[in-house]
């Protein structure tokens, strides 16, 4: 009975103190809702001094509370002032919180975008430079779609932004997003030529790397094929050391998609074209013996040298038939006029009087216009032997393998052409009787013959021109592609 009285005396006692902590604990209740409210307050301030860019609200704030930048990477879950800056683009904020929390560039928002990301997406340069010196690592970290700033880089087409986070972390190139994709497959998905340029002149000594495949087997070409990208196709063809007879995991090559896709429109048959004249064959002409693992690996597959050389030897074999045909051509017509001059030949003999004597057979016009008939056969002659002696190297055997042989050729051939014209020219002179004719001829003759020649001179300037902007545009990737691998090796 005693020890249930005690008991009770205790219970009691105990409750009497309970009953006096409640104010304590009501105060505590009121000052902790008191300093989440303040903290919330603080943040919302935070976030609208990001959004504006407000260097000198952050500065108060930070006086405020020093540690509550600190406090960012767990009251602000979804996004921190950093990703807010970095995104709008706000150099001078960002600046501000770097030099103060330089460890919030590693935070990861909802979508597991880093403030370099969101800045690389927007194409703020100078935001993304200042993150780099932070951590060049950056350029590593992969979003919710297993892309990297790079990668976000090609899809928005910021190249000036994809220029620098390449030359800040090169090994960043080769990572593959969620399907297995490079960063070569999204500038054929995303339709950034300018990017895929780019990126193939600093990678081109790295077959393999070019003629990667996604999870599907496909290579860039057959990406490229299937979406009918026919600039980038004649890019990669020409340009790029890609392999145009791969298999995708269908065993297909990039000529089998274009053929079932059929000849819709004339883009098709431009692809179509464009592939045979880089050398793909279809997976039916295939021979067996390459159906296996073999056929899709680069080391057995066209080579960029194979096919240039097959380019070459077929625009040589293309341009000596064309030479074959003109000149036989331009030869059959000077024999024509040189048996058969403007006016005639004389039928009968004369001698009386002696200023109008002639012989039969002699030319009317070597008689009558004398000094046009010298210039009528000198150019005559010219176009004659010009044509003769083209037609006597092609047919000759000689080994013309260089183009250097067929562009001799080619000059010779104009030189047939214009003494051609001359021909005309001056016949059509002597055959007209009167006056204006003649000048009337002349000028139109002279119009047409100069205006064709303009427009040839034109057409090469802007070919040569165009191959030196290409020379040089590759000789910058290579010295960059060098520089950057000399980097990379010494770091």
């Amino acid at each position: 009975m005693t020890r249930w009285k005690f008991c009770v005396h205790s219970l009691r006692k105990a409750q009497g103190l309970f009953d006096k902590s409640r104010p304590l604990r009501q105060m505590v209740r009121v000052k902790i809702d008191w300093t989440m409210e303040r903290m919330e307050e603080v943040q919302r301030k935070l976030l609208d001094a990001a959004v504006e860019g407000n260097v000198t609200s952050l500065l108060i704030l930070l006086q405020e509370d020093k540690l509550f930048l600190d406090r960012c990477a767990v009251t602000c879950p979804a996004e921190t002032p950093l990703h807010i800056a970095a995104m709008l683009g706000h150099l001078e904020f960002t600046r501000e919180i770097l030099w103060r929390k330089p460890d919030l560039v590693n935070e990861l928002d909802l979508h597991r975008s880093s403030p370099l990301h969101l800045a690389t997406a927007n194409g703020h340069l100078e935001v993304v430079r200042v993150l780099l010196l932070v951590d060049a690592d950056l350029c590593l970290v992969k979003d919710r779609n297993r892309w990297n700033p790079l990668h976000v880089a090609v899809i928005k087409g910021r190249i000036d932004v994809l220029k620098e986070l390449v030359q800040a972390k090169p090994d960043a190139i080769r990572t593959r997003g969620q399907r297995g994709e490079t960063i070569l497959h999204l500038c054929v998905k995303h339709y950034q030529l300018e990017a895929l340029k780019f990126l193939v002149g600093i990678t081109i000594a790295d077959t393999e790397f070019v003629n990667s495949e996604d999870d599907d087997g496909f290579t860039i070409l057959h990406l490229a094929v299937a979406d009918r990208e026919i600039e980038v196709i004649n890019y990669l063809i020409s340009e790029s050391p890609i392999q145009v007879n791969a298999l995708n995991a269908n065993g297909f090559t990039a000529l089998d998609i274009v053929l079932a896709q059929g000849r819709r429109n004339i883009k098709d048959i431009d692809i179509q074209n464009t592939l045979r004249e880089g050398g793909a064959i279809s997976s039916k002409d295939m021979p067996s013996t390459m159906h296996g693992l073999d056929a899709i690996r680069p080391n057995n597959s066209t080579t960029l040298n194979e096919r240039n050389c097959w380019r070459k030897k077929n625009w040589l074999e293309e341009r000596r038939n064309a030479l074959m045909v003109v000149a036989s051509l331009i030869a059959t017509m000077a024999f024509q006029a040189g048996i058969s001059p403007p006016n005639g030949n004389w039928q009968e003999d004369r001698q009386q009087p002696p200023s109008q004597s002639h012989e039969a057979g002699r030319s009317i016009m070597a008689d009558k216009m004398p000094d046009d008939f010298a210039f009528f056969v000198g150019y005559n002659t010219t176009s004659f032997l010009a044509s003769i002696s083209v037609i006597i190297l092609l047919i000759s055997g000689l080994p013309f393998k260089w183009r250097i042989f067929t562009w001799i050729l080619m000059i010779i051939m104009w030189i047939a052409v214009i003494a051609t014209i001359w021909t005309y020219y001056i016949s059509i002179s002597c055959l007209s009787s009167r006056r204006g004719e003649s000048t009337t001829a002349k000028a139109g003759a002279a119009v047409v013959f100069y205006g064709v020649m303009g427009i040839v001179l034109i057409g090469h300037s802007i070919r040569l021109i165009r191959k030196i902007v290409t020379f040089a545009r590759r000789s910058r990737a290579r010295r960059f592609s060098r520089s950057t691998t000399i980097t990379h090796a010494n770091i």
